[in-house]
Parts: C-alpha cells; structure tokens; sequence
C-alpha cells in the first residue's frame, strides 16, 4: 500500500467514526408495515434518517465493514449543532431481514449492545401471501401460492446450516422463499432475545399500525427517545397491490398450521393478536 493510499484509507476511517450509530433498528418481520413506520418517523423533525431506510449490514453487507456501516448515518457534529439548538435528534435503520437472520441480531448487540429493536408483527397468513406477491413482482417466484409452499422444505433444506457454518454464505432461498418459516414469529424473537433483554424491544401489532397510526406512531417516539409529534396524513407504504385472495381451503390449512404457532407466541410475549383462529 503506497504512503497516500495508507494516508487516505486512515482519514477515511477517522471520518466514519465521526458517524452517528443507530439508537433504533426496526429488524421485522417482512411485509409487516416496517417501510409505512419508517417513512412516518421521517416525517419526525428530529428524526435524521440514514442513506437508505434498508441497509442490511448485519445480514448480507457485513463484510463491506464497520466503517461502511458508519458512513450511512448522520454525522456526530450534526448531532451535537442540534443539541446547542435544544434539539435531540435520533437515528435509526429498518433492515426486515434482521429478525430471520440466523447472525444478525448477535453482530447487532457486539456493535451497539444498548440499541432499541422494534418489531412489528401481522398475521403470518397473510404476511406469507404478501411476501409471496413480493418475489412475484420481483421476478424471484415462478410457482403458484401452494406450490412455492410445498416446496418451502425442499428449497430451506440445509440453507440455514450452511448459513450458521459460513457466515459469508447467502442464501437465495432462505432470504426470499421462507414464506411459512417467516411467520414463526416466536422463533425469531426467542434467538434475539439471547442477545437483547425484553425492555429493549418494543412488539407492534401491524393492524394497529394502520387502524390507529397515530397511537403507534406515539409509541414508537416514546420508545426511541423523541418528542409526540402529530402527521396530518398517514399513507400506507410498499402496498401488496394484489387483488386476489387466497382460497379458502389453503387459507384455513395455513390457519391451522400456524395455530400452535401463534399460541406459542402470545404465551411468550404475553400478549394476544386479533388473527385467524383454526375452526
């Protein structure tokens, strides 16, 4: 490495570590609102936000490295102007992939152990039929609805293995065709929490998001650190834009594959959601 390159790479990292860290991740679940809160908090005026609202670090850019990292944040000078304008402004990133990712939440706590997660959760019927349309639009899904889940197992298996042997694997499958294992919610948190204790998460019901925006919107700046702040005018965000429903008949299958599930999962948090109920 000549003398000016050893010079530049130096001063570039200096000036990342001048970058602001996030004070909250918003890490799940997919197709569950997490783009609708984030542009609402944007609308925050002590709410900076990073370069991208979706920046996969801590899932499939981790070795692009810390100093990357930094670099899609605020800087700390910008920080420390508004604080002698009596202003606390925050921070914060929402990568969905977070909560699924079998090292994300563990690389998250070595970096920024104190960080706030918000996790949003809508019923994982559902959730799996917009996450399916997703990979259509995106020309990642070729199958119908019941076939793309009757081959979930087959395309998952050993992926998730590889994923824990070699970090730098990625996994087309497990990124993309989990739709029935991305609403085993309860999973996901129980892997987080080994690394996070219960007061820094904060669980939203994704209905609740849209029905009554303006409670959750509260919740979520009294949980992050800012100040109640009122938006006019609360539009959804990344729509599925599908008009079709599921068919009955695969509906309730999906009802009753995900009821122990979803059992499990209030009995964990403690908490109840207004979702489907096998007959």
């Amino acid at each position: 490495m000549t003398k000016n390159l050893k010079k530049y790479v130096m001063s570039h990292s200096i000036a990342a570590r001048l970058q602001m860290l996030p004070a909250f991740i918003i890490i799940g679940a997919m197709k569950c609102g997490t783009t609708s809160l984030f542009r609402y908090l944007e609308k925050h005026p002590d709410f900076i936000a990073p370069k991208t609202k979706e920046i996969h670090y801590f899932d499939f850019k981790y070795d692009k490295g810390l100093d990357w990292y930094r670099r899609q944040f605020p800087t700390k000078i910008r920080k420390l102007k508004c604080r002698l304008q009596g202003r606390s402004i925050v921070t914060g990133e929402a990568s969905p992939y977070y909560m699924y990712h079998p090292h994300a939440c563990r690389r998250i706590s070595a970096l920024i152990p104190e960080v706030k997660l918000i996790v949003l959760l809508r019923n994982p019927v559902d959730r799996a039929y917009s996450h399916y349309h997703n990979e259509i639009r995106h020309g990642r899904e070729s199958l119908t609805f019941e076939e793309a889940l009757e081959t979930e197992p087959e395309r998952l298996k050993g992926e998730l293995e590889k994923m824990v042997e070699d970090e730098r694997y990625f996994s087309v499958h497990h990124g993309h065709h989990a739709y029935l294992g991305r609403g085993v919610y309860v999973e996901q948190l129980k892997a987080c929490r080994v690394y996070f204790p219960k007061e820094q998460f904060l669980i939203l019901d994704s209905d609740a998001l849209f029905s009554d925006p303006q409670t959750m919107y509260d919740r979520v700046c009294d949980f992050v650190g800012l100040a109640r702040h009122r938006i006019a005018e609360f539009k959804t965000h990344n729509p599925g834009g599908y008009q079709e429903q599921i068919p009955s008949e695969l509906r309730r299958k999906l009802v009753d594959y995900y009821a122990p599930h979803n059992e499990a999962l209030y009995a964990y948090l403690g908490m109840e959601f207004n979702w489907d109920k096998p007959a």
